[in-house]
């Protein structure tokens, strides 16, 4: 099977191109020509030059595919709203367009379980908990699958995957930035004690289910798919005791973190630096996002890597390439 990735170079892409090819698959990607696109021709992938955002090229990358993975996305936690509007609803249209007029088999678009906006308390969120974003993130991560949906309805072969937070190799931002580098370099800060509840998913397992949604699942239905919620301070401790490294943490009322986001913010909004702590990263760290995937594995057999073997691999990748130094007490997770 012969299959298009866009996203290739990204954190999701990094992982998933050199997994197809292991697997089996015809693999091309549509990249653009200032990314970082060696290791994909090192792994024997075919290359599409263009942009998702660019339809004449979208539709040259499409012909001769059976399968498209659209996991193209902008998502940062402050940034330019016609960028988030270019790449994650136009882009998402003119891949969506390109494989109905083509006629793919199937569409796999990969969208976000933060498309909800901020959890309520005490709930679970599933695939039918109600959308409500607050972040021009979320809003056109929900008008991506709008569009996938809409175009469901006219015949696209399409399933929607929603996956929690990602962490694992290749991943400097979010979840790893949070959780691993500013932790062990000494940035150990926690809010609300470290109670909240987060949704990871180590990005292997997210391959892996993306390659069944390829064969299997049902057309036009969307899956969460994550691991089981975590509160910040059992990662943060499962961390440092694989890393060897003390657990302590400090503990900073909400308020000050907020402040100094909104003012953050505020002066990122003059100079066009996205700030460490934009305002917009209190949806996810501030709420209990508890996520259920029991459809995903029921439906498509999604199965997880222990939380401490991703934790483990996520550090060895770090310690591999120098990123962060290891611990004389760095634990082995069997």
């Amino acid at each position: 099977m012969r299959v298009l990735v866009t996203g290739a170079t990204g954190f999701l892409g990094r992982n998933l191109c050199p997994y197809l090819v292991e697997r089996g698959y015809r693999v091309r990607a549509l990249v653009r020509p200032t990314a970082d696109w060696g290791f994909l021709a090192d792994h024997g992938v075919e290359i599409a030059w263009g942009d998702v955002q660019d339809p004449a090229s979208v539709q040259e990358a499409v012909a001769g595919c059976e399968a498209v993975i659209h996991a193209a996305g902008y998502f940062r936690f402050w940034g330019p709203r016609e960028r988030y509007w270019g790449v994650n609803v136009e882009g998402t249209r003119n891949m969506v367009q390109a494989a109905q007029a083509v006629g793919i088999r199937r569409f796999v678009h990969i969208s976000t379980v933060a498309v909800i906006g901020r959890p309520r308390p005490g709930t679970v969120i599933d695939e039918t908990y109600p959308c409500q974003p607050v972040d021009e993130y979320q809003r056109t991560k929900l008008e991506g699958e709008r569009i996938v949906q809409e175009a469901f309805q006219g015949g696209l072969p399409a399933i929607i995957l929603r996956p929690g937070a990602f962490y694992g190799p290749w991943g400097r931002y979010a979840f790893n930035r949070l959780f691993f580098e500013d932790f062990l370099k000494g940035l150990r800060l926690q809010v609300h004690g470290g109670r909240r509840y987060t949704f990871p998913i180590f990005v292997p397992d997210l391959c892996r289910v993306i390659e069944v949604a390829l064969h299997r699942g049902r057309v036009g239905e969307i899956y969460n798919v994550a691991d089981r919620s975590r509160q910040h301070a059992e990662i943060y401790e499962i961390v440092a005791r694989v890393a060897g490294v003390p657990t302590w943490r400090i503990n900073v009322p909400a308020f000050p973190m907020l402040a100094l986001a909104w003012v953050w913010t505020k002066l990122a909004d003059l100079t066009g630096r996205e700030p460490y702590y934009p305002l917009a990263l209190a949806s996810y760290v501030f709420y209990d996002w508890r996520v259920s995937s029991e459809k995903a594995r029921r439906e498509l057999g999604f199965k997880l890597t222990p939380f401490e073997e991703g934790v483990r691999q996520t550090l060895e990748w770090y310690w591999a390439r120098g990123l962060l130094k290891p611990s004389r007490d760095k634990v082995k997770v069997w």
